[in-house]
């Protein structure tokens, strides 16, 4: 499983939007894509993302929209993200927020893996997918969930993680 936020502002509870790839037998299986209400119209973050308020302001709240998402993370091992501890920050700020038990799986960060499996430095998202040929349309969750989701994988053909 991998998935991504991207933020409307500082705040780690301003999740506007989520991608969510969920690999079954090194197949990505599912591929999922919402945009999020979050609890404040601030937008510090459009220039990055280019996600403004008028495109989220009919959108559920994570507390309405987590439990149809939670499914997708039924059963996998570990959530993959790219400087997970960001990621992770996000799931937890946002599921408190909305009274919610943030899902059990631990966190691993592609960051480290890349590091680890292929002595990549820079360890920018764009970077690893440059060295491996990934396309990339960066700061779009999916598009980010789904990079994570292969660096995984070519770790795991590399012989560094399964």
């Amino acid at each position: 499983m991998a998935l991504d936020f991207e933020t409307a502002d500082q705040g780690r509870d301003s999740a506007c939007s989520i991608g969510l790839v969920r690999v079954e037998r090194r197949t990505i299986v599912h591929r999922e894509h919402r945009l999020i209400r979050p609890p404040r119209r601030n937008f510090q973050f459009t220039a990055i993302h280019g996600i403004s308020w008028s495109q989220v302001a009919q959108e559920p709240p994570f507390a309405q929209l987590w439990p149809q998402l939670a499914a997708c993370l039924e059963g996998a091992q570990f959530i993959a993200a790219h400087n997970a501890s960001f990621d992770a920050g996000v799931m937890r700020a946002c599921c408190e927020q909305a009274g919610l038990q943030p899902p059990s799986q631990p966190f691993v960060c592609t960051v480290q893996l890349a590091r680890q499996a292929w002595n990549l430095r820079p360890t920018k998202l764009p970077d690893v997918c440059r060295h491996l040929g990934l396309p990339l349309q960066h700061h779009n969750a999916l598009s980010d969930a789904e990079a994570c989701a292969n660096i995984v994988l070519a770790a795991g053909r590399d012989g560094t993680a399964g």
